[in-house]
């Protein structure tokens, strides 16, 4: 796990779990620009990074302000070449049930969360990709994955992550750009009194880092959603089941209703490739042989 001489932002990296992934990348050699929208935040970090012998940069920035996050990009291209790594740490919650929730506060973490990833992503991609490498981690959620009562806002921003870290995992793959999103479980000021004192103390921020690790090295995958905490480690798959065809004969919907148990039959599920695996599934049910999307490609 040796990251000497790669670069690497970490987002929200003032405390908490973002502090962790960069105290963590600094320690593994990575040189870091840690952000916060605070500068204080931002910059006690760094010289935690340093006072421990590595290389860091403060770098004040709301990452839903295009113009402050291509500074910030800039400013560790200036310093250090390029950026290697980019970790989409950087988040809020507004949590309330949907039937009392307002509408601002749904879109203000929808944009701090997806729209935020989005522009940082965006920012250091033509640069990976002309260098032919990048890693780049989402931050997801079990609240996107699986659903939580009182989180439609932030679940619904995670698991838009999850979809945005897909597509970029197969823009990237032939320019050695790697995608992954990680799914942190941790006592940070976000899940301060969503969970129960003794269960926080085990879920320590710094539990959670090491998995950020696999999904930045040398050999890190790509596309995978590994969900971390305490010191766990698991993978989570959007699968897709054989399912049942019932053509499109006037009765279709009762024949779908009727054929549910096969639909959602589980046994023989796959992990897709891609998208378009499910329209070829579809066709190919339907007695229609099409190119595959990678052949279409």
């Amino acid at each position: 796990m040796d990251l000497a001489g790669r670069v690497a932002i970490v987002t929200g990296a003032g405390g908490g779990l973002g502090r962790a992934h960069a105290l963590m990348l600094a320690r593994h050699g990575a040189r870091v620009v840690v952000n916060d929208q605070q500068s204080e935040a931002a910059e006690r970090v760094a010289a935690e990074i340093g006072a421990a012998g590595g290389e860091a940069l403060a770098a004040p920035a709301s990452v839903t302000d295009e113009a402050e996050v291509a500074a910030m990009v800039h400013a560790a291209t200036m310093a250090w070449g390029g950026v290697d790594i980019l970790v989409n740490n950087a988040g809020i919650l507004r949590d309330r049930s949907f039937a009392k929730m307002d509408l601002a506060d749904f879109r203000l973490v929808v944009e701090v969360h997806l729209m935020g990833a989005v522009l940082c992503s965006k920012a250091v991609w033509d640069q990976m990709r002309a260098r032919r490498y990048g890693r780049i981690v989402m931050t997801t959620s079990s609240s996107g994955l699986y659903g939580n009562f009182g989180q439609a806002n932030y679940g619904a921003a995670k698991m838009a992550l999850v979809g945005l870290m897909q597509t970029l995992a197969l823009e990237g793959e032939k320019y050695g750009v790697r995608v992954n999103c990680l799914a942190p479980t941790a006592a940070t000021a976000m899940t301060d009194g969503v969970l129960a004192p003794d269960a926080l103390a085990r879920l320590a921020p710094e539990a959670v880092s090491p998995g950020l690790l696999a999904l930045v090295g040398e050999d890190a995958p790509t596309r995978a959603i590994l969900c971390a905490g305490a010191g766990h480690f698991a993978a989570a798959n959007i699968t897709l089941t054989e399912g049942a065809y019932v053509g499109r004969a006037a009765d279709a919907g009762a024949r779908v209703a009727a054929a549910w148990e096969r639909v959602t039959d589980r046994r023989g599920e796959i992990v897709p490739a891609y998208g378009f695996t499910q329209a070829e599934r579809e066709l190919a049910s339907a007695g229609f042989t099409a190119p595959t999307m990678a052949t279409a490609r």
